[in-house]
């Protein structure tokens, strides 16, 4: 039989689509290896950037993964009870790009790996779950898919332990030098390995190289021994070494108890025969030259491009047809298990739906007018329905439950004994609670949430960011909300925080004023499928608002809306949050003076934008020019309300540390402070 290298020198370009005809086994295999690493070659050298170096180093584990093990069906890649895969290291994504278009995804033809990195295409530079069937979750910033995948894992385990045969998956993930030098994966691996996450199978691509050079140069960890210490199980193996990955896999797959991480050793840029093993592999484009010299070195064709010869296209056709056949033998599974199981086949649909009661609203606790509560104890009420009644609700806290009231005693912890709980313990691992609640809703079947205090989302910002580019429903419960803290001080009193996260596209953010607006709130985020809800939450307690006297906290659900107004309006007061009571005072004594005012209760500018012109221009009208922003934060955002006219009370600089009262009094959120800014305003 004749070589690769002599059938790339004999063919002419008409008969390339025929190149490694007649080859089986290994060599087959070979050769549909080497299609992966040549794709990526070629559409990184088409776009002129990439990341060639990762897909030819990692495409032998990749390829015997795809087509061996991965349970999946590219007839269907929203196949509930599919394996699940994720390429933490998301730079390398013609890896996936390549996997994805060769198992026969319709999302990635051809014509898209030509189109890798450029305006519109279905191959970004980093995968992005929402734009390409295929893609399980959006990654890049290094270490977010190794937190993702733990939440991912983290979704099976409750389902395989509330659903029991149905379902039956695994999470595999390709994580990098660098996604294990990120502080967010160590957070994500230890809470796994805590846990006994045993569907979980890390392969780490283990080739010492970074941008900068070596890896040596800033990381010498013994990886295996860290792994231990988090109680995963160890395998350490040559990475292109097929039947090392094989045995490896299958050893991973066997495991009942831990995580597991297979340490592979491999060659960056593998084939190139100048750039293997150096960090020009890493990120640059081969260059013409390097790439013919590197299709040479496979004994590849060099005048053929963007080429998958038939042989592999077959070879590929069989991971298409087995997982058709997969998905139908599982259907005639779950039907069964349907017929005999009605009320956990109705919970089933109702997790995967999402379903909310449509008369959630009459179910939710009633607040006493005499009792003035803090929003946070609010909140843990409301959560406590919601558990209820929405079965595919499921978070925690960073170790925070106690104060962001978010653990619900009637429905147990998940822990590796007992998985079936909805209660979830992030320990203090902000990040890393994130990342995860991002792969509970790529899983797909759950509304996640987590919980701390307000000035610790800057711990969760890039997850949450990648949440918001994402579009998905993940709801932060964030209490602690303001200055009002108190005596924590400045380390915990959140000033900036609120305008950064009004400034991120697709986060919905809202501040609710009391207990009533604290349940229209989560009402708010469990509709709320396109993109992250904030619930911001005070710690102080705050007076319940008579909506028989003033606007109803329904309005809410525009996310603004008038709460009070007097006949002859002369200002208008805009507030969030505790600071809306302060604005009811000042309208109180304005009116006792014979003065009309309007208060506006602002509790999410997101929605408020999003109502139309109409209902915009009668909650704040253009005529009411001059106008009072109450808020406990920075200025930044209200100068769009306010107008030129407006007054801001607010935060210029950080809190400080006394009691709440004090605090008030000092930073001037009294009702004299913004009465006499009134006044001076009315001139």
């Amino acid at each position: 039989m004749e070589t690769l290298m002599e059938q790339a020198k004999t063919m002419g370009e008409s008969k390339h689509s025929e190149f490694g005809s007649g080859l089986t086994g290994a060599a087959l295999d070979q050769v549909c290896i080497n299609t992966i690493r040549t794709l990526t070659i070629d559409a990184v050298q088409k776009a002129e950037s990439g990341h060639p170096g990762l897909p030819m180093g990692c495409a032998d584990f990749a390829y015997i993964l795809w087509t061996r093990f991965l349970k999946h069906n590219p007839a269907n890649p929203c196949w509930k009870d599919r394996d699940r895969f994720v390429l933490s290291a998301g730079h390398g994504s013609m890896l996936l790009y390549s996997l994805l278009h060769l198992c026969g995804y319709e999302s990635v033809s051809i014509e898209d790996i030509k189109q890798f990195r450029q305006w519109g295409s279905k191959t970004p530079g980093h995968p992005e779950q929402r734009d390409t069937p295929g893609v399980e979750t959006t990654t890049g910033p290094l270490g977010q898919g190794v937190g993702n995948s733990v939440g991912i894992a983290i979704a099976e385990a409750w389902q395989r332990a509330v659903f029991g045969e149905v379902v039956d998956h695994t999470t595999y993930a390709i994580v990098s030098d660098g996604d294990l030098m990120e502080g967010v994966a160590a957070e994500a691996v230890s809470l796994a390995g805590h846990l006994g996450l045993n569907r979980l199978i890390f392969f780490y691509d283990d080739n010492h190289v970074s941008i900068e050079g070596r890896t040596e140069l800033a990381y010498s960890d013994d990886v295996a021994s860290r792994f231990k210490g988090y109680h995963w199980n160890v395998i350490s193996i040559d990475g292109q070494d097929h039947g090392q990955i094989v045995e490896a896999l299958e050893a991973a797959k066997a495991e009942k108890e831990r995580p597991t991480i297979i340490i592979g050793k491999t060659i960056i840029g593998f084939g190139s025969p100048k750039l293997q093993g150096t960090p020009k592999a890493h990120s640059d484009a081969f260059g013409p030259e390097e790439v013919a010299a590197t299709k040479r070195n496979l004994g590849w064709p060099e005048d053929a491009f963007f080429l998958v010869p038939s042989v592999v296209r077959k070879r590929f056709s069989e991971v298409k047809e087995r997982g058709v056949r997969a998905e139908m033998e599982w259907k005639k599974r779950f039907d069964a298990w349907a017929k005999s199981n009605s009320d956990r086949a109705t919970q089933w649909e109702n997790c995967w739906e999402k379903k909310v009661p449509a008369d959630l609203v009459a179910q939710m606790p009633k607040f006493d007018l005499a009792k003035p509560d803090a929003t946070r104890n609010a909140g843990g009420k409301v959560l406590e329905v919601l558990f209820k009644t929405v079965p595919s609700l499921i978070g925690g806290s960073a170790d925070l439950a106690p104060s962001t009231k978010t653990w619900i005693k009637d429905f147990g912890s998940f822990e590796k004994a007992t998985p079936s709980g909805r209660n979830l313990h992030f320990g203090v691992r902000e990040h890393g609670m994130g990342a995860i609640l991002n792969g509970l809703a790529c899983h797909g079947g759950f509304i996640p949430f987590g919980s701390t205090f307000f000035v610790f989302s800057d711990y969760m910002r890039p997850a949450m960011r990648l949440a918001a580019l994402g579009h998905l429903q993940v709801v932060y419960v964030f209490t602690h909300d303001s200055v009002f803290v108190g005596e924590d001080g400045p380390t915990h009193e959140p000033i900036e925080q609120l305008v950064s996260l009004r400034a991120m596209p697709n986060m919905t953010v809202i501040r609710p004023s009391d207990s009533n607006e604290t349940a229209y709130a989560w009402i708010a985020a469990l509709n709320n499928r396109e993109g992250p809800t904030c619930l911001l939450l005070t710690r102080q307690n705050l007076p319940v608002i008579d909506q028989t006297k003033y606007g109803k906290a329904e309005g809410l659900l525009k996310g603004a809306y008038i709460l009070a107004s007097s006949p002859d309006e002369k200002i208008l007061f805009l507030a969030t949050g505790s600071e809306v009571h302060l604005a009811l005072q000042a309208h109180e004594r304005l009116k006792a003076e014979g003065i009309g005012s309007r208060v506006v209760a602002m509790p999410s500018w997101e929605i408020f934008e999003k109502q139309d012109r109409k209902y915009k221009d009668s909650v704040i009208p253009l005529v009411l020019k001059k106008r009072i922003a109450v808020e406990a934060g920075v200025a930044l955002g209200w100068e769009k309300y306010l107008g030129p006219d407006g007054v801001f009370v607010g935060m210029s600089r950080f809190g400080a540390s006394a009691p709440s009262k004090v605090i008030a009094e000092k930073f001037g959120f009294t009702t004299e402070n913004v009465l006499a800014k009134a006044k001076q305003l009315l001139g």
